[in-house]
């Protein structure tokens, strides 16, 4: 072993590139930094061997999507989570990842980032486990500076964010420029995602759903903020598949990911039209929370529609209710069974709404109102004969089932 100081990593080294130069010149090996997202800082120029997971990870400035999960399954990063110990990683094939060790770099319980080293030519010994974690107390230093810069321009961020979602910041023009001097790269299309939890999103939750965003590689977060139990984010879709198909696939694995990783659960996901120009940001905002509207008061099939092209007519109700609120309009159909309910302790309002909304499913729809199909149908007939009901027209059918979802949607009894 080379000749060292008992720190070889004291003093100043100028930048993080020099700093991994060092660690690769004492541990001879290849060596990596990446932030608490898993964004390359920066690599060592020993290029004596290395692997497919460090190549891909050079080229894309960060680490693979399915290296990272990987990693979660295996339990490495939880464990480097929870201790500031070098954790030895052993190789993963399928995802091109070759013997290594890591470790976090921390400031008392805050993960800042991650010092990689490749096993290639060596297994690094008790002592070179122990000089690792002297590297990982000197670039805590670094990264603290970058940190300071950092939550600066993060204020000025989430400004220019909640101007853009208010309309108060209206010109293509001046918010170009401002997301210029915050080194941000304008990619268009962009759409506005709310992720909803039950609890208030606190700084370590917004810190991990932060997480997730940057580590799943279909979509780039542009801008953030956090509003009570929300979370706001704008965002482009990245990939070869269709843009909303990336958002949709983001929605869902971020539901998985929260659960699996951080043990949160019943959360609502929205996203707006995919807008060509970021003066209609303030859209795309409306358009989410349409959605979220949706799924609150309608639930059930609803909280799978997270896109709000995915609405189809839920996208018109409000302005069908604005049109019948005008006209005093109200459907006899629903009236009569509203009144026959009340007067007999009956359920034929929720036997028809459910059956509708089942596209006429009899057996789902029993299933779902826990009673037999002869009842089912005994129900319906009854219904007919109440209402007048034409079941094979599809104009009654629609109106009715519009209807049924405005009164839930605007909380209206209508009679």
């Amino acid at each position: 072993m080379k000749n060292y100081q008992s720190d070889p990593f004291k003093g100043t080294f100028g930048s993080l590139e020099n700093l991994a130069d060092k660690i690769s010149d004492v541990l001879s090996c290849p060596v990596t930094i990446e932030d608490q997202n898993h964004r390359l800082l920066a690599y060592s120029t020993h290029e004596d061997g290395t692997d497919p997971a460090r190549i891909a990870t050079i080229i894309g400035r960060r680490v693979p999507e399915k290296v990272v999960n990987s990693l979660w399954k295996d339990g490495v990063i939880p464990r480097l989570q929870e201790s500031d110990d070098p954790v030895r990683v052993g190789t993963i094939q399928n995802v091109g990842l070759g013997d290594r060790v890591a470790v976090s770099i921390r400031k008392n319980n805050e993960v800042l980032g991650y010092i990689w080293v490749l096993e290639v030519e060596k297994q690094l010994s008790t002592e070179d486990m122990q000089l690792l974690k002297l590297a990982a107390a000197s670039a805590k230093s670094q990264l603290l500076q970058m940190q300071i810069g950092t939550k600066k321009k993060e204020e000025n961020r989430q400004e220019l964010f909640w101007k853009m979602l208010t309309g108060n910041l209206p010109h293509e023009e001046h918010i170009l420029e401002k997301l210029h001097e915050l080194n941000i790269l304008p990619v268009l299309p962009a759409a506005v995602f709310i992720l909803q939890l039950e609890e208030e999103i606190t700084p370590a939750i917004e810190k991990d759903i932060l997480y997730l965003a940057a580590v799943n590689q279909k979509i780039n977060v542009l801008l953030s903020a956090a509003d009570a139990n929300q979370m706001l984010l704008l965002a482009s879709p990245v990939g070869k598949e269709p843009p909303l198909e990336l958002a949709k696939s983001f929605v869902e694995s971020f539901f998985t990911h929260m659960k699996e990783r951080f043990s949160v659960s019943d959360i609502k996901a929205a996203y707006g039209s995919l807008v060509s120009s970021f003066s209609n940001v303030e859209k795309s905002y409306k358009e989410a929370s349409s959605v979220l509207a949706v799924q609150e008061k309608l639930g059930g099939e609803t909280l799978t529609l997270n896109g709000y092209h995915e609405l189809g007519i839920y996208q018109f109700l409000d302005t069908i209710y604005e049109k019948q609120q005008r006209q005093s309009y109200h459907n006899e159909m629903i009236r009569t069974l509203q009144e026959y309910d009340a007067q007999h302790k009956t359920e034929l309002y929720h036997t028809l709404e459910t059956y509708l909304t089942l596209d006429e499913n009899l057996n789902k729809a029993s299933e779902v109102l826990h009673i037999h199909m002869n009842t089912l149908l005994y129900r319906l007939k009854r219904i007919s004969e109440l209402t007048n009901i034409d079941m094979k027209s599809p104009h009654q059918k629609i109106m009715i089932y519009l209807d049924f979802k405005m009164n839930r949607l605007f909380k209206q009894e209508r009679l």
